[in-house]
């Protein structure tokens, strides 16, 4: 059960606030972001929303004004004095736009990555269809455990975050069919080399590093693949992807 800070839903046409509807199976989009500090700062903002733009235009959510909408809402609802940890989730569909804020919960050292059998519906896009992974999701402690979606017996990411893998402190991305984040971008402006290859679920113990990237958690050293007896050897690559996270995190502006 999610315990959220806030939660609320507003007409699309008219942004009259509504009683709260989560979205989750609709058809449309959705972008999650760090929201911390007091004042607040929200982490990689306008990469956010501009992507959540581009994300409507391709479902049909064509009001001229959502930009701006959005903006506004996000303002409204956001209290300056407040010492934010949280994670704010902008949803939106044809008819409806959810706004909601939820404690970003911190992955523990000895987090466990679990293989289910499982794709993301439409990868190019933050769509909303997540109920499957959301079903597994629920069945786990999300400070210590993830599942990895796994399909024709590839990894291509988690249920929250993008994956990396390292091997000889060389960095590993799986090719295609997973969905490219705000958070997997800056990685990728920041890292001189990214492998792009098919990451078989029977190549896995061959990897020294396994990380997670993304707004929900940051960025994650999986220490355990229980079902194939993976662990962790070395936290070499994360502790200089981290270096480049902190400094974001730094830099980043006040919201207001």
């Amino acid at each position: 059960m999610v315990n959220y800070l806030l939660k609320k839903s507003y007409q699309l046409k008219n942004l009259k606030e509504i009683e709260f509807k989560d979205l989750w199976g609709d058809n449309g989009v959705f972008t999650t972001m760090w929201i911390f500090g007091s004042p607040p700062r929200i982490l990689f903002f306008k990469d956010h929303i501009n992507n959540l733009i581009k994300s409507t235009k391709a479902y049909s959510i064509l009001k001229p004004s959502i930009r701006s909408d959005i903006l506004k809402l996000i303002e409204e609802n956001i209290d300056t004095k407040i010492k934010y940890n949280h994670l704010l989730r902008v949803a939106v569909n044809k008819n409806t736009l959810s706004i909601s804020l939820r404690k970003r919960i911190k992955p523990k050292l000895n987090f466990n990555l679990e293989l289910v059998n499982l794709k993301r519906q439409k990868p190019e896009f933050k769509n909303l269809k997540y109920k499957e992974i959301l079903k597994h999701l629920s069945k786990l402690d999300n400070s210590k455990s993830d599942i990895g979606l796994c399909y024709n017996k590839k990894i291509l990411e988690t249920g929250t975050s993008n994956i990396l893998l390292v091997k000889n402190k060389k960095i590993f991305s799986p090719i295609n069919k997973f969905y490219k984040g705000i958070t997997y971008k800056f990685f990728k402006s920041k890292i001189k080399k990214i492998i792009k290859k098919d990451i078989l679920i029977s190549s896995l113990n061959e990897f020294d590093e396994i990380i997670l990237i993304g707004s929900g958690k940051g960025i994650a050293s999986i220490n355990t693949i229980n079902q194939i007896n993976w662990k962790r050897k070395e936290f070499t690559i994360y502790n200089r992807l981290l270096k480049h996270y902190n400094s974001a995190i730094n830099k980043c502006p006040k919201y207001k």
